[in-house]
């Protein structure tokens, strides 16, 4: 099965392969070893669109942990160096309906093949 992930907000971390963790408020029972296609937009496209394929990447590991509790490391690592852990706590929660800064999401990291 051909797995796809959305990362629009970070379509350009990606191209540069300096995005190598991403917080999901899903994606639960994924697991090390998945190889998914990082596409630029995977739904919601309009009449006419496609898919944009990024590349491809591989899941290195999948652990729950509450949205608040990023280090400056992870913001570095989510593409983010730029961002104060509580200023990525509040673009997450403003781009993700649903989401508070306690909620628990799912951290996974990967590595580009």
């Amino acid at each position: 099965m051909a797995y796809h992930m959305s990362f629009f907000i970070t379509t350009e971390q990606i191209r540069n392969q300096t995005k190598t963790v991403t917080r999901r408020n899903g994606w639960w029972n994924l697991k090390p070893g998945t190889h998914i296609y990082a596409c630029e937009k995977c739904q919601g496209l309009k009449k006419g669109e496609k898919v944009v394929i990024l590349g491809q990447i591989r899941v290195a590991s999948v652990s729950p942990t509450r949205l608040d509790k990023i280090t400056q490391e992870d913001c570095d690592m989510e593409g983010f160096p730029h961002l104060s852990p509580s200023e990525f706590v509040a673009l997450f929660c403003k781009t993700h309906k649903g989401v508070n800064p306690s909620s628990t999401v799912n951290r996974i990291e990967f590595e580009y093949i």
